[in-house]
């Protein structure tokens, strides 16, 4: 079910400064703020405005007939009363006041929920572009983010045809990146190529880590997606302790975000600190109860790693498939979070698309256990690639994120006794990537 773009929250952009925006003209200093959790939005809050900025200034000047799929948004929001008065209030919600407003006169970039189809249709045809100083890894979140922060913004993208539609949108985008016109950002440009010089600073070992062949056109990868979804050569991700089964290995390159323990069956995940909530989170699984009192190790990919996912164990699979959910849903518990949705991440793992991925182990001392694979914004296509009845060994594929990076758990039984090794750090949105197939668990008898 490969492009099932389940994209998570992209909302990190309307959150600008009206000082980002006369600053060519007044030359007053811009204001910037280091928050983007990730890389998938820039850390200088002025890049983001200006980003913004250009994109409608772009759209609005080659409007264009919108698309069937966006078209057909169109439709769902004016054909529904209570969508129709949610689209309408998100954007009145938005705080009239900096770092809220993006104008000098005081209003958001993003005018109204027919603007905001306009910015969606522009971006079908358009694939990320790399930006040491702003990367916008997430160009829908930068488009809806603010809206989505408010009280109507969150009852809309919680809804479930608005989520059906969304899907479509992200499957026909996904179509774009997935074909050879999206090779154009895979070039040699200095500041905006994926093989520029800004890029091969940022990603210095590049074609020493990665399978492709500089020789070739785009080094080989045939779209946006195919470079994304790129694959580590033969030896760069070793597997920690192949044979002992009581050492538990990254699933993904992920930093850290939580460790939760004696979670609960049911608990109230919108609300501040978003505990976990195993009955959501398993979409009411019959074999969610076997957890509860168990522990969660959750971690968050980043936009310029690698975006497979691998066995934490050996095991059987015992069951595996996707659950249709949210793309654009924050907690409003947080207020605004000006990257969302990396401060609702735990929140998501209730509302969000995922995929479970349910593993009886070889170890008996750690028996069934649940990965969850959690889509957040256009980093959202959940690809996996087992099967029920197969045997995995630890470290080999189970499925990968098509677009982007995302949130993932590792949900243990209460039986299930860890000590976790999560390379000197602590857990939470400041925490850096370990490797993937590197330890990050053993089992404690």
């Amino acid at each position: 079910m490969r492009k099932i773009v389940l994209a998570i929250l992209i909302f990190s952009i309307l959150a600008g400064n009206i000082l980002a925006q006369v600053e060519a003209t007044k030359g007053t200093a811009i204001k910037t703020a280091p928050y983007r959790v990730g890389k998938w939005l820039p850390s200088d809050q002025a890049v983001l405005d200006n980003w913004l900025r250009e994109l409608i200034a772009e759209t609005d000047a080659n409007k264009t007939t919108l698309l069937p799929v966006v078209e057909d948004f169109k439709n769902l929001i004016e054909g529904s009363p209570e969508l129709f008065m949610l689209f309408n209030q998100m954007f009145e919600q938005i705080p009239n006041k900096p770092p809220y407003n993006q104008t000098p006169t005081g209003k958001p970039q993003v005018r109204n929920y027919l603007h905001m189809l306009q910015l969606l249709n522009h971006q079908m045809t358009k694939a990320p572009e790399f930006n040491k100083t702003g990367l916008v890894g997430f160009p829908i979140n930068g488009i809806l983010d603010w809206p989505m922060g408010t009280q109507a913004g969150s009852a809309a993208f919680l809804n479930k045809d608005v989520n059906i539609q969304l899907k479509k949108i992200l499957q026909q985008w996904a179509k774009f990146l997935d074909s050879p016109n999206s090779c154009y950002v895979l070039s040699d440009n200095p500041e905006t190529g994926w093989f520029g010089k800004d890029a091969r600073e940022a990603m210095p070992t590049f074609e020493e880590d990665f399978i492709c062949d500089p020789k070739l056109p785009y080094h080989g990868f045939t779209s946006w997606d195919d470079f994304f979804t790129r694959q580590f050569r033969d030896g760069k991700r070793p597997i920690a302790n192949p044979e002992d089964h009581n050492v538990i290995a990254n699933a993904c390159e992920s930093a850290p975000y939580r460790i939760a323990r004696d979670v609960k069956y049911r608990d109230k995940f919108w609300i501040k600190g978003q505990p976990y909530s195993l009955e959501h989170m398993m979409a009411g699984d019959p074999m969610t109860e076997q957890f509860v009192g168990g522990t969660i190790y959750q971690a968050f990919l980043s936009a310029l790693s690698y975006h497979r996912w691998h066995s934490p164990i050996s095991g059987k699979i015992v069951k595996a498939y996707l659950v249709d959910g949210s793309y654009y849903a924050e907690a409003l518990s947080e207020g605004y979070d000006p990257s969302g949705p990396n401060e609702s991440q735990a929140y998501i793992t209730e509302v969000a698309t995922r995929a479970l991925v349910f593993i009886e182990a070889d170890n008996p001392d750690i028996g069934l256990m649940c990965v969850m694979f959690v889509g957040m914004a256009e980093v959202s296509t959940c690809d996996i690639t087992v099967y029920k009845g197969q045997h995995i060994s630890k470290g080999e594929q189970l499925g990968m994120f098509h677009f982007g990076g995302s949130t993932h758990c590792l949900i243990f039984r209460p039986s299930v006794k860890l000590e976790f090794d999560i390379h000197g750090q602590q857990a939470g949105l400041n925490s850096e990537n370990i490797p993937v197939r590197s330890k990050i668990a053993t089992v404690v008898k």
